[in-house]
């Protein structure tokens, strides 16, 4: 048998591996911030005021509450937070249950999060170990480990990068020249052929699209606890209508739940291609 193809499924986090964005589990209340929606509303009109980036002034607002309370934001608090965080129904079981499908069609899956959310939040998470690389926004650091500024800021346009370098085999944020260096398409570890998104939000629409288009496959997932919001359908209907996802279903990763019968689907008929 010839050697397992290097297979990646990708994440968006927040809403989509788990509820909500993870900030409003813990780490907000703490800050006394009790109205997410509220504390949402002004990051907008923040951004809207210094015509700049929504995920750099939330990352930024946290850090001014925090100092006004006499807070001291470190990388262990936010992660000691991000163990708190909740996962949707099924999630802590998928990664080996995927891998050991893909192992059967002869598939190496490799596991990857791209997210607008908070490194350190995710890296609190109990699946944290399962990803081969977590590119999310995250903080600088002083000398005495304290949270200054935010060090990389993931938005909805940038974030279509973050595909590339799986595609290229680049395991980092920084590196620039690696990223924009030609490179024969043969020659790349991940092809976008093997490549699946999975992502809930806005800020995926950009890479679900160009994943597709590259030839790779986007499923859309939904908390099943806000599908009776009208918002969360018109959503949907639009990420359908508009020719942004291949699949849409419930966040609900359990044995026998829809999605992991989309995902296998979509592995199996990779495999099929492949061979």
């Amino acid at each position: 048998m010839n050697a397992p193809l290097r297979t990646a499924i990708v994440y968006d986090f927040d809403g989509t591996l788990a509820p909500r964005n993870l900030p409003e589990h813990s780490f907000l209340p703490a800050l006394g911030i009790d109205e997410p929606a509220a504390f949402w509303r002004e990051v907008k009109e923040e951004a809207k005021a210094q015509d700049g980036c929504e995920i750099l002034a939330y990352m930024h607002r946290m850090l001014e509450v925090a100092k006004a309370k006499g807070m001291i934001v470190t990388r262990q608090l936010l992660q000691e937070h991000g163990q708190s965080v909740p996962l949707f129904a099924g999630v802590e079981d998928w990664f080996a249950e995927i891998d050991a499908y893909g192992r059967e069609k002869n598939l190496a899956i490799e596991h990857y999060v791209i997210s607008s959310g908070i490194l350190e939040f995710i890296e609190g998470c109990r699946i944290y170990p399962r990803f081969r690389k977590v590119f999310a926004s995250a903080y600088a650091y002083d000398e005495a480990g304290h949270a200054k500024w935010p060090s990389s800021a993931i938005n909805y346009t940038n974030k279509t990068q973050f595909p590339f370098r799986i595609n290229k085999g680049i395991d980092n944020v920084w590196d620039n020249s690696a990223i924009n260096a030609w490179q024969p398409k043969q020659e790349r570890p991940i092809p976008f052929s093997r490549m699946v998104f999975l992502g809930d939000g806005d800020t995926d629409i950009p890479s679900m699209k160009m994943v597709r288009q590259k030839g790779g496959q986007a499923v859309a997932v939904f908390d099943p606890e806000l599908f009776e919001q009208r918002k969360s359908q018109g959503r949907l209907e639009r990420l359908i209508a508009e020719d942004r996802v291949d699949y849409v279903a419930e966040a609900d990763y359990s044995s026998d739940s829809l999605l992991r019968v989309v995902v296998r689907g979509i592995l199996g008929r990779m495999a099929l291609r492949e061979s």
